[in-house]
């Protein structure tokens, strides 16, 4: 069976499909953001709305309410458990202390002032549930189903069990944190690596480059937008002291257009945001997930060593016991070697288990990558193409000769 996610957007007028849908899918929106309590012990709630066919959940339509913390609650906990075995964890979206103490001290009236800000985290937190629902492994966990099902306050992280009890490599992936400045550099043996970790570096350089250029548009959209309104203002006032009436209903049918002209601008600039500059955005977190991953690998390997340089260290003080006729001290090395020999063999296979595990995760982030970024800049094309089309009718509606348009003659061509 084939599983395809649907994401809902409402921040923009079209739901991008992901392809012809299988038999099993999942959909998960996040709405209804809303501000509890007062002051500064306020937080903001969200309603998430799940709809779902896979047979692990335990309705087909759920509904829960959870607040910001819990979202990154479940980010830590599914790091937890997967990232020490190369899984890739979307990250969640970014805190901002300025922006939610804005929220939290700001008045009734003052609330749309605030909508941008609000807007963006709930269009955040929709994208990153729904990267962790495409993840094959990271939706059937249960901490992930219970955010989606558990219709109650979540337990905090502390109440909550969120290390697998099957992960036997635990223990060994805390050996190189023993060592606290651990001097070998890892010598990487595997091209593909090399390869992946150059390229993963320069992506993360473009992007934050392109994420740089994309919130200047982003800026200068809103500027033109604001300037047009002041042009369509200055016209509106204009024509009211004109006191030639063809002319006065010439200005007031330009600054009608100027208006029109303005709302396209602002829509452009939510476009440019929530398209385009939040896509950039989402992927230098997710970039940072990659890096995360490989770095598990290097402390992996960094473990593997660390015991191997053990194993070497008490074969040789076995030897001087045995030089020294110590038979105490020889049984006692030999009962420690053969533990560390145990903890070096699993040590290697679980640095062998996270290699091979990083390559498929690596697989699944490039295809999704082109994906989201194909239907992303599709989708911006789309909505530029239309606003330029709009911008044209406007315009047009103006020019003299055309259907309604008023003539622009000069005062001494009247008769």
């Amino acid at each position: 069976m084939r599983l395809y996610l649907l994401t809902s957007f409402r921040d923009i007028n079209s739901i991008m499909m992901m392809g012809d849908l299988g038999d099993e899918y999942i959909q998960i929106t996040v709405t209804s953001p809303h501000k509890v309590g007062d002051g500064m012990s306020s937080f903001m709630a969200y309603t998430i709305k799940t709809t779902t066919n896979l047979s692990y959940f335990k309705k087909k339509d759920l509904a829960v309410v959870r607040r910001f913390s819990d979202f990154l609650g479940l980010r830590d906990k599914l790091s937890e458990k997967y990232l020490q075995n190369g899984r890739i964890i979307p990250p969640a979206p970014d805190k901002s202390i300025v922006g939610m103490t804005k929220i939290k001290l700001a008045k009734e009236e003052d609330n749309a002032d605030q909508y941008t800000f609000v807007e963006k985290r709930r269009a955040a937190l929709e994208r990153y549930l729904n990267r962790t629902a495409h993840h094959p492994s990271l939706r059937v966990d249960p901490d992930f189903r219970e955010f989606l099902e558990l219709d109650a306050e979540l337990p905090k992280s502390s109440q909550t069990s969120t290390l697998s009890s099957k992960n036997v490599m635990k223990m060994i992936s805390k050996v190189g944190e023993r060592v606290v400045n651990y001097a070998s550099r890892m010598e990487e043996g595997d091209q593909w690596f090399e390869e992946k970790t150059v390229m993963i570096d320069r992506l993360d350089d473009q992007l934050r480059k392109l994420l740089f250029a994309t919130e200047n548009l982003v800026f200068y959209r809103k500027v033109l937008t604001g300037q047009t309104y002041s042009v369509a203002k200055s016209l509106q006032a204009l024509g009211s002291t004109e006191e030639n009436d063809k002319l006065s209903t010439a200005l007031d049918k330009l600054a009608d257009v100027v208006i029109k002209v303005e709302k396209v601008h602002d829509e452009q600039a939510k476009d440019d945001f929530f398209l385009l500059s939040e896509m950039v955005h989402d992927y230098i977190g997710i970039v940072g997930a990659v890096k995360d991953a490989l770095r598990e690998r290097v402390k992996a390997w960094q473990s593997w060593q660390t015991l191997q340089e053990e194993l070497n260290k008490k074969r040789e003080a076995k030897v001087k016991g045995e030089l020294a006729g110590r038979s105490d001290k020889v049984n006692e090395m030999k009962a420690q070697i053969s533990d560390t020999e145990r903890q070096l063999d699993m040590a290697q296979e679980n640095f062998e288990k996270i290699s091979n595990t990083i390559k498929k995760e690596f697989t699944m982030f490039e295809a999704r990558k082109s994906q989201d970024f194909k239907q992303t800049i599709v989708a911006y094309l789309e909505k530029m193409l239309k606003a330029q089309e709009s911008l044209s009718a406007h315009w047009e509606s103006i020019i003299p000769g055309k259907k309604d348009a008023p003539a622009l003659t000069s005062p001494a061509g009247r008769a």
